[in-house]
């Protein structure tokens, strides 16, 4: 009878693999140690994580920290010298700084769409070098035409790197060990106001070759960029199956857990296998979470992108001279840097996103409304760090809330394209958001600042309730009919043991 048993269940069709970054021959290392039900030893699944830490978060961090400091340095260069000696008078500045977005916002969805063809360990480095080059190249610039050109082939360059590098963590990270790493490359943000803020003061003070103090926060930050991309482009593996720092044992383990952590939602192919298919763009885009997140990331970026760009002028216009203006942006900065670390760990520890949206959303509130409130100095500066506290650690959130609801990996990609995408159309607002005919308290900037931040609180109230909802309908069985309905293998995030993060 056992022996009858035993030769049923190997006849049984063996579950349909999950993997979305494997290829053939790591499935059958799998396949011998581990099935879809077998967790991975506690103290191997560590190792994993640390090794992939050690070996990834570095490189990410540093190309992450160098696209802020490549985007937002004109913001340092303006009260160094760019404004007079390009002669950007009226709103000039505010529109170079538009045209950069119009290139980043067309190339999401595409970029994402193909790194896997170009493989990412390669193309994630080669778009650090392409706009490394170009950043060198905008201290060149003699005229308003030649900035408005630089710009905008800076945009096109870091246009797939955001989407590309969370669909890349995807292929390494359990969903749950999503978050955290986001903010390891992501609290590089805030850090690159303050480093940037620190090299600008110095390097406009260089005078040589014709060139005059601000061309040379492009010329040395545009090559630093060029020579990490460079070193970069021989750091990062492809997909888990081209893991070259890890034994045997670990990498099949490391596919193993990517199969386990998909609970059914992908489909029964490897990504060396899956091919494009429009099916899997519509899932992605007919979907509450791809439409809420991303509304709710275009309300959390335009904070984000108009204190970054123009911090240095705020401050500038509480009565400090440019280099001291500089040098407070630091402050702020790395106070942000440190929260968007802590968020991360205790997101990820309580598995929630949403909950941590609220609690940034008002912390960054309160910021805006004593700016808008106050008259005192030292209350408006204390404004901005929690302005910073609250809208850096948001950014990460969203996305990882995102990219934890979505798969498998052309949905992921695809969702996670589209939410960058819509968030950076903010940036034509947040471009704008500072005039200079509002200075020096500059309350219609603080005031649609702190409308979006509102929004992005309404909206992240409703996603919670969403999700809930959602997970109920799944663990009580109302959403199981999907499996008599339909192929389950491309039910994707639509399987009914699939649960959202909230």
């Amino acid at each position: 009878m056992a022996s009858a048993d035993s030769e049923k269940k190997d006849r049984e069709p063996s579950p349909p693999s999950h993997l979305d970054n494997v290829n053939l021959n790591d499935i059958e290392k799998v396949n011998t140690t581990w099935d879809d039900r077998t967790e991975i030893p506690a103290e191997l699944d560590k190792r994993i994580t640390r090794k992939l830490d050690i070996r990834l978060m570095p490189w990410l961090f540093g190309m992450w920290l160098l696209a802020f400091i490549d985007r937002s340095n004109i913001g340092n260069a303006r009260i160094d010298g760019l404004a007079d000696d390009l002669k950007l008078d009226a709103n000039k500045f505010n529109i170079a700084l538009a045209v950069f977005y119009v290139p980043y916002i067309c190339y999401d969805v595409p970029s994402n769409l193909v790194i896997k063809y170009f493989k990412a360990g390669h193309y994630l480095p080669g778009l650090l070098t392409a706009w490394g080059l170009v950043s060198m190249c905008t201290g060149f610039v003699k005229s308003y035409s030649g900035l408005l050109a630089a710009r905008f082939f800076l945009g096109l360059a870091e246009g797939g790197l955001l989407g590309g590098m969370i669909v890349y963590l995807a292929m390494f990270y359990r969903r749950h060990q999503m978050l955290y790493r986001i903010t390891l490359f992501y609290c590089a943000a805030p850090l690159s106001g303050a480093f940037g803020g620190l090299l600008a003061t110095g390097l406009a003070k260089i005078s040589s070759g014709g060139y005059d103090g601000w061309p040379f926060i492009f010329f040395v930050e545009g090559a630093i960029t060029v020579a990490f991309g460079l070193v970069v482009l021989f750091m990062l593996p492809h997909t888990p199956s081209d893991i070259k720092f890890m034994t045997e044992e670990e990498k099949a383990a490391c596919i193993a857990r990517m199969r386990l952590d998909a609970h059914g939602s992908s489909a029964d192919e490897t990504v060396d296998q899956e091919k494009f298919n429009w099916y899997w763009v519509r899932r992605a885009l007919l979907n509450v979470n791809t439409i809420v997140l991303s509304l709710n990331f275009f309300a959390i970026i335009t904070p984000i992108y108009s204190f970054s760009l123009f911090l240095p002028t705020i401050i500038r216009s509480l009565g400090y001279t440019a280099v001291k203006a500089q040098l407070l942006t630091v402050p702020p900065n790395m106070g942000a840097f440190f929260i968007v670390l802590l968020v991360g760990v205790m997101s990820d520890k309580y598995r929630m996103r949403g909950p941590f949206m609220l609690a940034g959303c008002l912390l960054a509130i309160i910021g805006y409304i004593m700016l808008i409130a106050s008259t005192r100095t030292l209350v408006q500066y204390g404004g901005t760090f929690f302005v910073a506290a609250g809208i850096f650690p948001s950014s990460p959130l969203v996305m990882g809330w995102l990219s934890n609801n979505l798969a498998p990996h052309y949905v992921r990609a695809t969702g996670t394209g589209f939410q960058i995408m819509i968030a950076n159309m903010a940036a034509f607002i947040a471009t704008f958001t500072y005039l200079q005919d509002d200075a020096p308290r500059y309350i219609t900037g603080h005031s649609i600042n702190l409308g979006m931040l509102c929004l992005s609180l309404a909206l992240t109230v409703f996603h919670i309730f969403y999700c809930r909802w959602e997970n109920n309908k799944r663990a009580t069985g109302q959403r199981d009919h999907r499996m008599q309905e339909e192929n389950e293998a491309m039910l994707g995030y639509r399987h009914p043991r699939f649960k959202y993060t909230i």
